[in-house]
């Protein structure tokens, strides 16, 4: 594998560990907000939060997977 592509490689690859500690950092948040509803109880605000924890989490691990398959498809390209 050429060197300029090997680089984009990474480039792309940072770009996904980017985001997915996003998503880890929104999750971090949205367990605060909901951490502070046991004082503050709002049903609907519960709720709510609850659904955004859950597909932050689905993110996070789809973007997992995502950097597993990259890194996995990079190992290929340089061993070719």
């Amino acid at each position: 594998m050429d060197q300029a592509k090997y680089d984009e490689m990474e480039k792309m690859l940072h770009k996904l560990e980017d985001i997915k500690n996003s998503q880890e950092s929104i999750l971090d948040k949205i367990n605060h907000v909901i951490t502070d509803l046991f004082q503050n109880p709002d049903k609907d605000l519960e709720k709510t939060m609850e659904e955004a924890h859950q597909k932050a989490s689905d993110n996070v691990d789809k973007i997992a997977e995502a950097i597993e398959n990259y890194e996995m498809k990079i190992n290929k390209l340089e061993q070719a």
